[in-house]
């Protein structure tokens, strides 16, 4: 059983057990532990998960956290537990606050109620829990987006400089999809001035804002039903829908770009994780912005400063056995066969030795 479908399998027992679960005790048993175990922690090693872990803030003594979860003997995750339904507001996260600042070594706090899962992290002050959450995970309505990013905390894939990088895309990514949804929903006349400037070529008075206002909400539903509208033509039909990504667009000057092909290469959702996840492991050696991806028709390929004398790597995703493509000092390419995306974690010093040749 893959991670996925284990992430799936906690989802249909969260269903099923939620509404006998009255008590806090209760929801850790039934829940909290088989969760964290679908992440590969030992919930009966206390090397590896700690209960009660003490946590002494300041003048309040002995208080306790509910799960640690260890590495090296070091607390890297803490976790702490409500009842079944319970609201995890700000009073929730406040109690988290004051442990995670008393344990400087753990880099992720997570609070639940066994079915909501409420990520945090310090990326705005270090040893401080940011006031939001970088992820919220639901058990209740499970987004198959967020599975890989869970799956980077598990047992054997968790790697602190990894994980905060991916903490911090999390993070901006979900407030800006939040402003975006707020705006779509609500525009205001800044949003619709953006857009009705660059059609509508006299002054921008107030009564013009007020009528675009109904043409931008329009133009935006309309948007998301044609993407939506395409997605599910590509799911019944089998074609590829062209990635609207950004770094999609670096394909057109690709070392193998032709024009009369160029609309067949497509950038993969898998191709955009495997991307992210190379810059996460080279950004402790190089800025991230100078690691570029180029997609061509036969493979994905990573470069040091978009240029193609200086190739870090390969990924050849669009068959049914995906490979990493490493490439020595004479620049011939050696091809390690990979199961997930996750695995380029395995080929970190490889990508780095690519990195150094150029590097200087």
């Amino acid at each position: 059983m893959d991670f996925a479908d284990k992430v799936n399998a906690l989802a249909i027992r969260v269903n099923e057990l939620r509404e006998h679960l009255a008590t806090e005790e209760a929801t850790k048993n039934a829940l909290v532990q088989p969760f964290l175990q679908m992440l590969g922690y030992d919930t009966f090693d206390p090397r590896v998960v700690v209960p009660e872990f003490t946590s002494d803030t300041g003048t309040k003594k002995n208080e306790k956290v509910d799960y640690a979860v260890m590495k090296d003997g070091n607390p890297i995750m803490l976790m702490e537990c409500k009842a079944c339904g319970c609201t995890l507001d700000q009073g929730k996260a406040n109690q988290l606050h004051r442990y995670f600042q008393n344990t400087p070594t753990a880099r992720v706090a997570i609070l639940t109620d066994g079915i909501t899962y409420k990520f945090f992290s310090d990326l705005d002050k270090p040893n401080l829990m940011d006031a939001k959450p970088f992820m919220v995970f639901d058990f209740e309505k499970v987004e198959q987006a967020l599975i890989p990013e869970l799956r980077k905390i598990s047992n054997g894939q968790f790697d602190e400089n990894s994980t905060m990088y991916a903490a911090q895309n999390l993070k901006y990514t979900r407030e800006i999809k939040r402003l975006l949804a707020n705006q779509f929903e609500d525009p205001s006349d800044e949003f619709i001035r953006l857009f009705a400037g660059q059609v509508y070529s006299g002054p921008l008075r107030a009564t013009v804002i007020e009528e675009f206002r109904d043409r931008v909400v329009q133009a935006a539903q309309d948007c998301i039903n044609e993407i939506i509208n395409d997605r599910l033509k590509s799911a019944m039909t089998g074609e590829a829908v062209p990635s609207s990504n950004h770094i999609a667009d670096n394909k057109a000057q690709s070392e193998n770009y032709d024009e009369d092909e160029a609309p067949k290469v497509v950038t993969t959702e898998e191709e955009i994780e495997g991307y992210h996840i190379i810059k996460s492991i080279l950004r402790e050696v190089v800025e991230p912005s100078r690691v570029i991806m180029r997609d061509t028709k036969s493979y994905c390929g990573v470069l040091l400063d978009d240029n193609n004398r200086k190739p870090l790597c390969r990924m050849h995703f669009n068959t049914g056995q995906k490979y990493l493509g490493l490439l020595d000092t004479d620049k011939n390419e050696t091809r390690h066969p990979i199961e997930s995306v996750d695995d380029i974690y395995s080929f970190a010093d490889g990508l780095k030795e690519s990195l150094a040749r150029y590097n200087d």
